[in-house]
């Protein structure tokens, strides 16, 4: 389970060989072999005691801003796996086996998201045409894609630009299919200019962290992108393989609207925007472990959808490596 601490002025320490967390007049014991990682979105005291605690038993501490997105990580240091993954990691990307991958995953992407249209469909006959016009239009550019040959560097602009034009058929479809008043225009960030960016956005930036601590588990540079490009402090790996994994926070939050399960409360504004406030966070963070506590069928093997990230990460690095 993940341990979510996002009540203001929480308390976090050891004792008994336990987390206790005190919440105001609250108290409560949790036992590292239920913990995975623990999760801090608000300001809240920790104990370096259990920090301590917290990395001996390989549980990884997260802090998110009030976007959701990680400024920072206590674990602890030693590599995932052999240095040579990262060597070979950063060979692969100049190969014609790093644009395989690299174009692989965005096709893995877009799949998904044309499921999921497809799926919504089902229980829409009335809005079957103009959501048949958006999947179209999204397989006609992944057929563009799936075409692409060469190297890396120079197909990087056409892959990404594919993967921007279906990304805009399919939020245009989500929006369509929202009540009027949850419908938005196309996707913002840092700060959502909408209730369902804002829940969105929230919902990646707990994803992220998810795909960081695999990354690292299994031996592989977060730093060194393949379809992203390298920047200063850029998680660029990071960035490329998120975009498989995108699909369960849309779902998760998808859901949230259909089962009305969004309110005006859960938002406050702010300066060009808006930000997910306690109570929002509660609800989405609660539903995002839900999902990845589902058990699915997926490459042979039934596997919690939380664990398909790990165990894509181990894949991808015993290929580079030829195991």
């Amino acid at each position: 389970m993940q341990l979510v601490i996002n009540t203001h002025g929480s308390f976090l320490k050891k004792q008994n060989n336990c987390f206790l967390v005190k919440v105001d007049d609250k108290t409560f014991e949790v036992s590292e072999k239920k913990v995975d990682s623990i999760l801090i979105t608000t300001s809240a005291t920790i104990t370096t005691d259990a920090i301590k605690f917290a990395v001996e038993n390989n549980i990884d501490i997260i802090f998110l801003d009030n976007f959701g997105d990680p400024y920072g990580r206590v674990w602890h240091s030693k590599l995932g796996s052999t240095t040579y993954i990262r060597r070979r990691q950063l060979e692969i990307s100049e190969e014609p086996e790093g644009f395989r991958l690299a174009k692989g995953w965005i096709e893995q992407k877009i799949d998904s998201q044309i499921l999921f249209l497809k799926d919504l469909k089902k229980n829409r006959p009335e809005q079957k045409d103009e959501l048949d016009d958006y999947i179209s239009g999204m397989e006609e550019m992944k057929s563009q894609l799936e075409t692409l040959e060469g190297k890396l560097d120079e197909m990087r602009g056409k892959i990404m630009g594919l993967e921007g034009m279906v990304s805009r058929y399919y939020f245009e479809a989500l929006s369509f299919l929202l009540p009027d008043r949850w419908k938005f225009n196309g996707r913002s960030r840092n700060p959502a200019k909408d209730e369902f960016n804002c829940l969105l956005n929230y919902g990646y930036g707990v994803l992220y962290s998810k795909v960081e601590k695999a990354c690292i588990i299994a031996g592989l540079d977060p730093y060194v992108g393949f379809n992203h490009t390298d920047d200063y402090n850029k998680k660029s790996f990071v960035f490329d393989l998120i975009e498989m994994y995108r699909i369960h926070i849309d779902r998760t939050v998808f859901n949230l609207f259909s089962k009305k399960q969004v309110s005006d409360n859960f938002f406050d504004e702010i300066p060009n925007g808006m930000t997910l406030n306690k109570e929002g966070k509660a609800v989405l963070i609660q539903a995002v472990n839900e999902t990845f506590d589902k058990e699915i069928s997926y490459k042979g093997r039934n596997i919690k959808i939380g664990n398909t990230i790990q165990f894509d990460c181990h894949r991808i690095a015993n290929s580079l490596i030829g195991k």
